[in-house]
């Protein structure tokens, strides 16, 4: 199973603003160098978040991104909706006329399984709760993990 850096750079952006964008819009060029991410592909990854309505923006020389809604409210899940293809393990799982065999496959079935079982696992992580792992590894190591 492999995770698109679409997914990948836009939950590690979504993590970056909610941890540093609570008084303040945070830049592109800020959230770009703390996270290593090239600042073109964050402007495309951040013009989608934004037209999902979970960051909003703000010009001027001090604007920038902020969440548009709560920590808590934006799950792992929400994001991966936005980035991946939601028939991501095999054709057949998202479309049972790609196959034959569908009706009757056993092994569909497992990737359907492990399918809504990624996603619901994606679904019980919110921002805040990455924001609670990033302070206890601060906390722990003295340094800043994400």
């Amino acid at each position: 199973m492999k995770l698109t850096t679409k997914f990948r750079y836009g939950t590690r952006a979504m993590l970056d603003l909610a941890i540093h964008s609570y008084d303040k819009p945070v830049s592109i060029k800020e959230i770009a160098g703390r996270q290593d991410i090239p600042p073109k592909y964050l402007e495309t990854l951040f013009s989608i978040l934004q037209t999902s309505g979970m960051v909003r923006s703000a010009r001027g020389a001090q604007g920038g991104y902020q969440l548009a809604v709560d920590p808590s409210d934006i799950t792992l899940k929400r994001i991966f909706e936005l980035f991946e293809d939601t028939g991501w393990l095999v054709e057949c799982t998202a479309d049972p006329l790609y196959c034959n065999r569908s009706e009757d496959c056993v092994t569909r079935e497992i990737w359907s399984e492990l399918y809504d079982r990624c996603t619901n696992y994606l679904d019980s992580l919110s921002l805040k709760d990455l924001m609670s792992r990033v302070a206890e590894k601060t906390s722990a190591a003295n340094v800043y993990y994400i």
